[in-house]
């Protein structure tokens, strides 16, 4: 059975990316968000962002105002309950994500796929906390979600075959490269990606050089389009520092270890881009 509607739970930058590449697509996309405000910011960031794909030739302006007319905002959640499936884009933050989908099982209708974007908890778990199980995948998207290729798909261990498969469909159909993965502690990328981030941030919190240097001998020596602090910035080190605990809480293995500086930072808020200041300042 072929998707056509989807909703999407979260309007920031994960949410708002899954409904852009969605609604490109030709799919018609109900966004959910707690508040009308959010929801105008995600539909605004799409619009901005659909100005550059034309400013780019890769849309015409007509391609941008279809893809806006697919896109429909809701703030409760009840509005997502003929979709054909959920993708959940919400706050990395366990029982939250557990709550969700929880409701979701009760929402949707029954042959509704629930995904979530989540980039290290446990799809199982979230799948346990379903009485339909087996209609509950890992749909992790890369951030920016209209540019980065890659979409890993996450099997909980109660993931049907038919569930897997029609995910699979959808991420080709939405210009995406569907690779998968067991359901492990930060999956494949964050498994790999999350400790080198932490390792350069204990890197300059040991005074080995500086933001700037580490971030340079990264690119220049490494071929890496951005640097792990850069990188760390535009991810949100409130983010990083979720990933790093479920890596670490997980695998049970001091080398996953939390650097205090990241701690600290998030601390004090400096976040990263979002909040105008992480490694680096963003005035």
């Amino acid at each position: 059975m072929s998707i056509k509607t989807v909703g999407v739970i979260g309007a920031g930058t994960m949410g708002n990316g899954i409904a852009q590449v969605c609604a490109v697509a030709g799919l018609k996309v109900i966004m959910q968000d707690i508040a009308d405000a959010q929801l105008q910011q995600g539909v605004d960031t799409i619009a901005g962002s659909l100005d550059r794909m034309i400013k780019k030739e890769k849309i015409s302006a007509a391609d941008k105002q279809k893809a806006l007319s697919n896109i429909t905002t809701a703030t409760p959640l009840e509005a997502l309950s003929d979709v054909d499936i959920v993708i959940e884009a919400a706050t990395e933050n366990e029982s939250l994500k557990l709550e969700i989908f929880q409701q979701l099982d009760n929402i949707a209708r029954k042959d509704a796929i629930l995904a979530s974007n989540t980039s290290s908890i446990s799809l199982t778990r979230i799948a346990g906390a379903t009485q339909s199980a087996e209609r509950v995948i890992g749909m992790h998207f890369m951030n920016p979600v209209p540019m980065m290729a890659l979409v890993e798909i996450i099997r909980a261990l109660q993931t049907s075959d038919e569930t897997y498969s029609r995910v699979h469909q959808l991420s080709e159909q939405i210009g995406k490269v569907p690779v998968e993965a067991k359901d492990s502690p930060g999956f494949v990328g964050n498994r790999i990606l999350i400790p080198m981030i932490n390792e350069a941030i204990f890197t300059l919190h040991e005074g080995i050089a500086s933001a700037e240097a580490i971030d340079q001998v990264l690119k220049l020596g490494m071929a890496h389009p951005m640097g792990p602090l850069a990188l760390a910035d535009l991810i949100g080190l409130d983010t990083c520092l979720s990933v790093t605990r479920v890596l670490h809480e997980g695998f049970g293995d001091s080398k996953y270890r939390p650097c205090v500086l990241l701690e600290q930072m998030v601390d004090a808020g400096y976040l990263g881009r979002k909040s105008g200041r992480g490694f680096f300042r963003y005035d």
